[in-house]
């Protein structure tokens, strides 16, 4: 008896042990033999069926087995769109249909007896869901636009538990294709699809273009719009690859009513585009494309500008252009309501108040609670104005209109593609909680150079609440692993820290110390720059070598890293990390190395210019890191992906000086036959005197200060609110008269305000220093170009331990660094501090 009571226990034991395991083992979706199969509901919405075509490719590139369709009983993913008839059976099975019933673009994926069910709360919702099962799989977004290949696989499985509800945090989420004319525009009607149509983006390129927007889990576009890029409604196929992604069609802020302006208004058959002299023709033209586009899931611009990126024609004073605008609103709100919908408040649409349009708003112009208004960076990643507490009340919302590149003044950045992340950030943190969630659009002139930054952007438009000011890194680190593996991504993450720090001092666009529209005036048509930056070759230890050095150090890093990049990454490797690291670093060399040889030059006797190995050095340094930028991207158009990409990346768009070769003292025929010597290690870092520290390195604090991952130059500057302030303690060695230099994130007030801080040390009276800049003035663009707004002040110090406060007195104050310097003349570029 007591043996059989015992065998019993074993047998119910045993039981139990395989019973629990079997629950939580994980679901093998794909076991090397058969395909993956799945179900989809029918009747299948054109997006859902764009999402499985996707993910079936997908499949196929990591098991060599094309998925099959099979029924809903059999299949191994079952794929649902929510509505009343299915919501019952759904809710049995662990689905929360009634939070999934009030989100848009929303999925809900759980393992259900033995299946993988994925549950989109509209089409797109779905869509997403399909392609979440994609990065399951391993498969990257960037697998077509960066050439990220995912690795094979003879199993994949997915946690018995696994369950995974998705929505966005912002409602209309894309991109603005802007700046094209060097890149994504050449590179499709020249190359990738070349139907004889000069500077058309077909809708065969689009229809990639939206494929990457869906794996983004982004919804929205504002077309190519340049003079010299075909309008996007006379690309064939466009407006209908629009559909099948479930991409919304919206224009930029001088594009009303879905009119791309620049390539459509001929003037010598429509005459001025003057809404005051030449009013039924601008109606007329409107009305056309309103016709066009009835059935379409588009977002209205109303207002008007322009033809392109001017003001609009025909008033002069405030006053007349307030009218007008009030008159154009009313009537484009009139075309809606005939052409689009009866009930025009249900019809997107935004305003933007961009450049001279904000002050016609401000002016007392009323535009319809139902409209979005959409708020606009400076071009160079700070946000000018957000909703005031009444503006967030208003039913259309608002939006953001935000910069990752840009064409004009001071200086264009349409090259690679380096802002800061801690900077993304910052902004859209602070759009977003002045309820700005209605749509974010950013600037982008190519996809591949923005690929981080990119995704970054939409991960905070789809997910904002997932990100903190102390995860920034943590979500490049995840980024880096998923795209080249852990063993490389420990090099890489030290890397591309750096190589934000440094592009955050100065952006390689920005090494020439030039300025577009200033250098069209003062020089000549084939002029030869010389540079002369800021940077100083003596101070500090030679802050010039220092800069070249650490720009070396990332250099070495991503080389070592390569070595552990599987080979099928290697172009994505080449596309996202190699290329805009070592074209970064070259272009600091070309123009710093440049400086260097023409500051020996004009110290010694040009008889001897051929015998200084200094000189020589320098000249050699700054013309190879020329050519290494030519032969870089004359790799990425010929070679890269077997040539696929072609046409696609520019070291020179509009063709600016920076771009250019310097000049030099000696001609390359004079260091030809000349070795260049190998560089010495930079000195280091001298104080000579001054007491420098980053923000983050506060003693103490008040109010809710918050250090922000990836911003500034210290790559860790601290918010502080209003009425907060940061203390820090620090020894002086010296007697006498000081200067304070006080170095902040340049951020605008976002309101009609004014943006300051007080320093104070010890117990003198503070010291109020403000840094609203109007916009394009000469402090305001010294400010964008180095990414910082440095403000001094005087102060007088003894020997000994001292305290000095910094105390935000408005919004959106960021400290970043602060140095304090007994010889207020001193000439220099960077804090000596790190």
């Amino acid at each position: 008896m007591c043996i059989k009571k015992t065998f019993c226990l074993l047998l119910i034991g045993l039981f139990t042990v395989t019973a629990s395991w079997a629950k939580d083992a994980p679901l093998v979706w794909f076991n090397g033999k058969k395909p993956v199969t799945y179900s989809l509901q029918q009747p299948t919405p054109a997006v859902v069926k764009t999402a499985i075509g996707m993910f079936t490719d997908d499949l196929k590139l990591v098991t060599d087995i094309l998925p099959q369709h099979a029924p809903e009983k059999s299949a191994t993913i079952r794929i649902m769109l929510l509505d009343a008839k299915n919501a019952a059976g759904l809710r049995s099975l662990g689905v929360p249909t009634d939070s999934l019933t009030t989100r848009v673009d929303a999925f809900f994926i759980k393992v259900v007896k033995n299946q993988i069910l994925v549950v989109g709360s509209d089409a797109r919702g779905t869509a997403y869901g399909i392609l979440e099962l994609s990065r399951l799989a391993g498969v990257s977004p960037w697998v077509w636009w960066a050439d990220a290949y995912p690795a094979k696989k003879t199993q994949l499985t997915i946690a018995a538990d696994y369950r995974s509800f998705q929505y966005p945090s912002v409602a209309y989420r894309g991109i603005f294709i802007n700046d094209e004319d060097w890149s994504l525009q050449p590179w499709s009607w020249k190359h990738f699809d070349p139907q004889g149509k000069d500077g058309l983006i077909s809708g065969k390129t689009y229809k990639e273009v939206f494929k990457l927007l869906m794996r983004l889990r982004a919804n929205a576009i504002w077309p190519g719009m340049h003079g010299a890029t075909v309008p996007f409604y006379f690309a064939p196929g466009a407006k209908e690859a629009a559909n099948e992604c479930g991409i919304v069609i919206g224009t930029s802020h001088c594009e009303p009513l879905m009119r791309n302006n620049v390539g459509e208004w001929d003037e010598h058959v429509r005459g001025h585009f003057n809404f005051i002299d030449n009013h039924d023709a601008v109606i007329n033209y409107w009305s056309e494309r309103l016709k066009e586009v009835q059935g379409l899931e588009n977002y209205y611009t109303i207002g008007m500008r322009g033809v392109h990126d001017g003001e609009m024609e025909g008033v002069h004073t405030l006053q007349e252009k307030t009218a007008a605008l009030q008159k154009v609103i009313y009537e484009q709100r009139e075309l809606l309501t005939k052409y689009i919908n009866k009930d025009v408040t249900k019809i997107p649409q935004q305003f933007v108040p961009y450049k001279e349009v904000l002050a016609i708003y401000e002016n007392g112009l009323n535009v319809p609670d139902d409209i979005t208004l959409t708020w606009c960076d400076d071009n160079y990643g700070y946000m000018t104005r957000l909703s005031d507490s009444q503006q967030q009340k208003r039913s259309g919302g608002a939006g953001v209109y935000y910069h990752l590149s840009y064409w004009g003044r001071p200086h264009d950045y349409l090259w690679l593609t380096t802002t800061q992340p801690g900077l993304i950030y910052n902004e859209m943190s602070e759009a977003y909680n002045h309820n700005a969630r209605r749509l974010w659009i950013v600037n982008v002139h190519d996809l591949k150079p923005a690929a981080y930054d990119l995704e970054f952007f939409l991960d905070l438009a789809w997910d904002f609440k997932s990100f903190t000011p102390s995860t920034i890194n943590k979500h490049r680190e995840n980024w880096l692993k998923r795209e080249f593996g852990e063993k490389a991504t420990q090099k890489l993450v030290p890397a591309m820290q750096e190589f934000y720090r440094l592009c955050g001092i100065r952006r390689p666009e920005f090494m020439g110390w030039s300025r577009v529209e200033e250098d069209k005036q003062k020089y000549p048509k084939g002029w030869t720059p010389v540079i002369n930056s800021e940077f100083s070759i003596t101070e500090f230890g030679g802050e010039l070598d220092r800069y070249l050095a650490d720009y070396e150090n990332i250099k070495k890093l991503v080389t070592e890293a390569e070595k552990d990049i599987d080979p099928t990454r290697k172009d994505a490797f080449f596309i996202t990390v190699k290329y805009p690291v070592y074209c970064a670093s070259a272009m600091a060399a070309k123009w710093l190395e440049a400086q260097r040889a023409n500051t020996i030059a004009a110290t010694i006797h040009e008889s001897e210019w051929a015998k200084n190995t200094s000189l020589i050095n320098a000249c050699i340094s700054s013309r190879n890191a020329y050519n290494e930028i030519v032969q870089l991207t004359n790799y990425y158009n010929n070679t890269l992906s077997g040539g696929k990409w072609k046409h696609s990346m520019s070291y020179n768009p509009r063709d600016l000086h920076v771009f250019a070769e310097p000049k030099l003292p000696l001609p390359e025929t004079a260091t030809a036959n000349t070795k260049p010597v190998t560089k010495m290690a930079p000195a280091p870092l001298a104080t000579d005197g001054i007491i420098a520290k980053n923000a983050k390195d506060y003693s103490k604090s008040t109010g809710n200060v918050q250090v922000i991952q990836s911003l500034g130059h210290s790559m860790n500057a601290v918010s502080i609110p209003k009425g907060g302030s940061l203390t820090f303690e620090f020894d002086s060695t010296v007697d006498g008269d000081a200067v304070l230099r006080t170095a902040v994130i340049p951020t605008q007030p976002n309101d009609k305000g004014d943006i300051r801080f007080s320093v104070k040390i010890d117990n003198e009276e503070p010291q109020v220093c403000s840094f609203k800049e109007p916009f394009r003035s000469e402090v305001w663009k010294n400010n964008v170009l180095r990414g910082q707004a440095v403000r001094e002040t005087k102060h007088k110090l003894t020997k000994g331990k001292h305290i000095l406060t910094i105390t935000a007195l408005d919004n959106h104050i960021v400290a970043d660094q602060w140095m304090i310097d007994f010889k207020p003349e001193r000439k220099f570029y960077v804090f000596p501090v790190k």
